[in-house]
């Protein structure tokens, strides 16, 4: 059986692993499932469709699983997954998804999520990345593997984050932020390659150089015309998969009028789903 605190309220249709904790005060709604070995501490409240996976650490007063704060929420049966492994601190709130935005709002598996960071509706969190301190996601982001965003950093809805991305503190991220590199300012721009990030994960000297030499090609001082430059690194640098997903990815970007290509590929798909 579960080990519930006196004080905490767990609705009896809610589903609990065997070993799951629950700490004082907390408040579990009827369609929340948790997986094994996960703890949750006090005060908090998970509710609706909200799925939690195994081993996970919830603290104090977190808030999973409430109604998006999107004026278009209908009530309509939406979800909230969170995978396996991660670490969820104090004060972060994860909203449900919308019809809008696909139904789901999601949380890979390995993941930290540190103090007062909000994910709104249908963001897709991945796994091994890191929000720090206060981080704000708007709807429909999407945060890609491996990705850090430090402390206080907001980010605008639709917006996408690459792997192995770095957002710096305080960051207005408004436009989507290339993989491999550091991103930061008001608002966020591509600055370098995130070297000691991906020397933490391994990636070996020449493939670090050969990203640095891509990024200079694309965002440097002198580039006036970022698809000459893109023609100019497949070209050179075409055999290397790391920069052809930079060049890829900024592309895509590129050709979004917002430079946020989820916004654009979104709109795309609700103009070809109109009556003819």
């Amino acid at each position: 059986m579960p080990t519930i605190h006196p004080t905490a309220i767990i609705d009896r249709n809610a589903q609990l692993a065997d070993d799951v904790q629950v700490g004082p005060f907390t408040v579990v709604g009827p369609q929340v499932r948790v997986g094994s070995g996960t703890t949750i501490g006090s005060h908090c409240v998970i509710e609706n469709r909200t799925t939690i996976g195994r081993h996970n650490r919830i603290f104090h007063r977190v808030h999973l699983g409430q109604e998006p704060q999107d004026l278009k929420y209908r009530g309509e049966a939406a979800t909230l997954e969170i995978g396996d492994h991660n670490q969820i601190r104090e004060n972060v709130t994860a909203h449900i998804g919308t019809d809008n935005g696909g139904g789901s709002t999601t949380i890979g598996s390995h993941t930290l999520v540190m103090v007062g960071a909000h994910i709104a509706h249908d963001c897709h969190v991945g796994s091994y990345c890191i929000l720090s301190n206060n981080v704000m996601l708007a709807g429909h982001i999407e945060v890609m593997d491996h990705a850090i965003l430090a402390g206080g950093a907001g980010v605008q809805h639709y917006v996408s984050i690459g792997r192995y991305a770095f957002v710096g503190g305080l960051s207005a991220v408004v436009h989507d932020a290339p993989p491999f590199l550091m991103s930061d300012g008001h608002p966020a721009r591509a600055r370098a390659v995130n070297a000691i990030g991906l020397q933490r994960h391994r990636f070996d000297d020449a493939e670090i150089a050969n990203l640095k030499q891509a990024c200079v090609t694309l965002y440097g001082r002198r580039v006036t015309n970022q698809a000459a430059m893109m023609e100019k690194v497949e070209a050179e640098q075409g055999h290397d998969r790391n920069v052809m997903e930079l060049v890829q990815f900024v592309r895509r970007s590129a050709a979004a009028p917002n430079g946020r290509y989820a916004e654009m590929a979104r709109r795309d798909n609700k103009r070809s789903a109109l009556p003819r």
